[in-house]
């Protein structure tokens, strides 16, 4: 385990109207309000047609093949995540979802795509003085979290 600590910055509150990408709406309120690192927390809808990473194909390959799944029908859904810098310094949100509809339920990363339905609502509690970093990780090629 490695660790880092921070204290508690700005919250923000955030409405996001139906249609909106839920990683690309949060990352650019990050760029414009200078949030460089916070845990956000979501709750609404996920459109039909939003795209979720549901594991790798094989989890001990050598190269890791993500799975994506697309939403059929609008769901409900809320998530958690983390919002950290990558080595150029621009804000990566990484955030997982649970999404159901009936008696269905999906969870997954919404890095590829979760576009909200109706609206979303989202809170964004910034965390000041951290110093974690997404950085490109050679074996698996993703951008993880690390924490100097």
């Amino acid at each position: 385990m490695r660790y880092t600590t921070g204290g508690q910055g700005r919250v923000f509150v955030l409405r996001l109207d139906g249609g909106e990408i839920l990683h690309e709406a949060v990352e650019r309120l990050a760029v414009k309000e200078r949030i460089r690192h916070a845990v956000v927390f979501f709750v609404g809808g996920a459109d039909e047609g939003s795209t979720l990473v549901v594991g790798p194909e094989d989890g001990r390959a050598e190269r890791i093949r993500p799975m994506h799944l697309r939403l059929d029908g609008v769901h409900e859904a809320n998530g958690v995540g983390t919002l950290c810098p990558n080595e150029a310094g621009e804000p990566v949100l990484h955030l997982h979802a649970g999404c159901g509809r009936r008696e269905q339920t999906r969870v997954g990363c919404v890095r590829e795509g979760g576009r909200v339905w109706l609206v979303g609502e989202v809170v964004i509690w910034e965390i000041t003085d951290c110093r974690a970093v997404r950085r490109r990780e050679p074996g698996s090629g993703f951008e993880l979290l690390d924490v100097p």
